[in-house]
């Protein structure tokens, strides 16, 4: 087990945004937690990488208990993410962007290594490299976004609503490198509103409603699920 999210119960003063959110992650899976706004996808995420402390329950990872270490040396242990909205730097140039991903480590051959391998892999980036990120186009930032995430060298990447704002020959292609960071090694927790296309990749999948898991199964069950179809599919299969 990779990582064990273990009944956490989170508030934001007092309302109580996620009242007992239990699931895990197994080495190499994608999992997709998915939900309407206001469901405590984000928040679930945000509490994985300690961003917010839960009031109680646990969050386990490799088997290490990160419920009370700080989000700085999260990111040590390898859990990264691409924040919602992206949160790139936009005065800083798209290498700038990537170095800044690299921050923890020291290795300079390492870091050249880690900034052609995300070059190769989002073209588009050694193109602007020498750009300011925030000239950049909404598809461009995620790309960089996840590119910045992935200089840290992630043995488990947490990606927030991905798809968001871009249009769907983007979504498309940011999805297809999504699955591509998984086959090379990278386990993945992916919060997207998008439900088809995160059940479409994931091995796995948890629905959140208010807060609560309220369906988890295999991806292509959840595809099938009536429930799900309704809610999150738009009414058909």
């Amino acid at each position: 087990m990779m990582l064990e999210v273990n009944d956490l119960n989170v508030f934001y003063g007092a309302i109580h945004a996620l009242k007992g959110v239990s699931f895990h992650l197994e080495k190499g899976e994608i999992v997709a937690l998915i939900g309407g706004n206001g469901a405590g996808k984000s928040t679930s995420l945000n509490t994985i990488s300690g961003l917010l402390r839960p009031r109680s329950g646990s969050v386990v990872f490799q088997g290490e208990d990160l419920t009370r270490v700080p989000p700085q040396n999260i990111v040590r242990r390898g859990v990264i993410q691409v924040p919602e909205g992206r949160h790139i730097f936009p005065k800083l140039t798209v290498q700038e962007n990537l170095e800044m991903g690299a921050y923890i480590f020291e290795n300079k051959d390492q870091i050249r290594e880690d900034m052609e391998a995300a070059m190769q892999r989002f073209p588009r980036l050694r193109e602007r490299r020498k750009q300011y990120g925030g000239t950049l186009s909404g598809g461009e930032q995620q790309m960089l976004a996840m590119g910045r995430a992935l200089m840290s060298r992630p043995s488990l990447l947490l990606l927030d609503e991905p798809s968001m704002g871009l249009s769907p020959i983007l979504v498309e292609q940011i999805f297809e490198i999504i699955r591509e960071i998984n086959q090379q090694g990278t386990s993945i927790l992916l919060v997207e509103q998008n439900a088809q296309m995160a059940l479409s990749i994931a091995d796995r999948g948890y629905v959140l409603e208010t807060g609560r898991v309220t369906l988890e199964g295999e991806a292509q069950a959840l595809l099938e699920n009536p429930q799900v179809i309704e809610a999150y599919l738009g009414g058909h299969s």
